[in-house]
């Protein structure tokens, strides 16, 4: 049977964050012609949106800074963090990682820097300050008329707004960086409003193209040498999320409006692809906002959380993907309440993306302001008693400066946003902030091996299909290593694609 495409390259890039477009750029820097097909109208996807930090260990990078890090030490760090589980994949990871890092640089378009954010986790092989790095700031005028397709940072395009003024930084550099570098290529195409939803299997079942809408109706693409799905996650989809019993809420995800609702990662299920880790998603605490969305909170430096009985459960100064869990692992805990006094002059005592405007916030009834604790607690329902005793005791711990129950500020994490990390909640007005459960994306999603082939449930793999990024299921497991390592490990996992895919 011959097929009949209305277009046909040699690789076919769906979706457009870190992992999509780093897979593109090496296909196309291979001579391969490669198209990117995103859903949306602008590329990038979360990870536009994203600090853009790379969590990519033992590369040049590091060693340029003189930071202590290196490929070893990094596998020492996995290894203690998730064990044996995942070893091949640990190791494929460990492997590239620097080879991707190097060709990357080598291209005058892509430059990285190091910057201090620590790991997660206080274990073997962690390093000072941490390992992971982000791109430099990219000049708009540099990337020019392509700096139009890409995502503006969150705070702006959700009100539909566009750059301003100024140089891409973080998400937007790393998206940006990666764009010029396809483009310069010669070989790279871009289409934007394509919705892929199907997969084309010759007779052999090899997959050999896609489907997918555009606005001018159904179009079917052809990949000669293999599709790479690298499309995000399905935590856009509330359809999806309730089928796998996904805590939180699509409403909640810091993912673009439009985006990641698993449509590609369905199109391979229907060809017998496997999933895992279908309740699983990289967490944070989100700062309600009056419209009904999320803020990603990180680097809490005063106040305390509580549950609906008002009760602490937590270390507030965790790591953001540590604290969502913890908030998932109890529905009393969905929303919690951050509470906080005129020490932080009526701001949200974190960072806040995007920003939540106090007066808009005590408008919408999302947080509460009173003079006395038990006014607050009757404002925001919570018990008077519990409230008055948790803060109470808080405070205790801030005059000792030891949180005897969950050991706030004694790990570099907690200390590196604020420091002293006990911080007394003991001067009027207080505020009640309503916290519910955030992610910044799926982790569960098709089953890959090491050479990111997406796997049928026998363990076979479906020729001429590869995954990466929040469209396969992450190999980290239920665990967030550090800062940038679903970004690091999504454009790994896209290398390993095209390396295969390229023989």
């Amino acid at each position: 049977m011959v097929e009949t495409w209305d277009e046909q390259y040699d690789v076919v890039v769906v979706g457009s964050g870190a992992a999509a477009m780093a897979g593109a750029w090496q296909a196309a820097r291979a001579g391969l012609s490669t198209v990117v097909l995103e859903k949306t109208a602008l590329l990038g996807g979360t990870s536009a949106y994203s600090g853009a930090a790379c969590w990519l260990p033992g590369t040049d990078v590091q060693q340029r800074a003189g930071n202590g890090d290196s490929t070893e030490a990094a596998r020492t760090y996995l290894r203690s963090l998730l064990g044996k589980e995942s070893l091949a994949k640990q190791e494929a990871f460990l492997e590239t990682a620097p080879r991707l890092v190097a060709e990357l640089e080598a291209d005058p378009a892509i430059e990285f820097t190091w910057r201090a954010f620590p790991d997660y986790f206080d274990l073997p092989g962690r390093v000072p300050n941490g390992r992971s790095f982000v791109p430099v700031d990219l000049p708009a005028e540099e990337l020019g008329e392509l700096a139009a397709l890409v995502r503006p940072i969150v705070d702006r395009d959700r009100l539909g707004k566009g750059h301003g003024s100024g140089p891409l930084s973080a998400g937007r550099a790393l998206i940006g960086r990666l764009l010029l570098a396809l483009d310069r290529t010669g070989n790279g195409t871009v289409r934007v409003r394509h919705s892929v939803d199907g997969l084309v299997t010759d007779a052999d079942g090899r997959v050999v193209g896609v489907e997918a809408s555009t606005e001018g109706g159904r179009v079917r693409i052809g990949a000669t040498r293999g599709v790479l799905l690298a499309a995000g996650g399905f935590e856009r989809s509330a359809t999806v999320r309730a089928e796998h019993g996904l805590p939180g809420s699509a409403d909640w995800s810091m993912a673009p409006a439009g985006s990641s609702t698993g449509d590609a990662a369905q199109a391979a299920v229907a060809l017998g692809a496997a999933t895992d880790l279908m309740d699983q998603a990289w967490w944070a605490p989100g700062v309600a906002t009056p419209e009904g969305a999320a803020a990603f909170a990180v680097g809490f430096r005063g106040g305390i959380v509580v549950d609906q009985h008002g009760h602490r459960y937590a270390n507030e100064s965790l790591p953001y993907d540590r604290f969502g869990r913890e908030m998932a692992a109890d529905p009393a805990r969905v929303p919690s309440y951050a509470i906080f006094d005129a020490r932080t002059s009526g701001q949200f005592p974190a960072y806040v993306v995007p920003g939540v405007a106090a007066s808009d916030a005590l408008e919408a009834g999302t947080w509460f302001q009173a003079d006395t604790l038990e006014e607050l607690a009757d404002l925001a329902g919570l018990p008077r008693e519990a409230l008055v005793e948790t803060v109470t005791r808080f405070n205790g711990f801030a005059a000792a400066g030891l949180d005897e129950d969950f050991g706030r500020g004694q790990d570099e994490f907690d200390r590196f946003f604020a420091n002293p990390a006990l911080v007394p909640v003991d001067q009027g007005p207080f505020v009640a902030a309503r916290l519910v459960l955030a992610d910044l994306g799926t982790k569960g999603g098709l089953v890959t091996d090491v050479d990111s082939r997406v796997l049928r449930e026998d363990g076979t793999a479906l020729a001429g299909l590869y995954a990466a990024g929040n469209t396969s299921a992450s190999w980290t497991g239920p665990f967030y290593p550090g800062p940038g390592i679903p970004i690091g490990s999504g454009m790994v996992a896209a290398s390993r694609a095209v390396s295969h895919l390229l023989g």
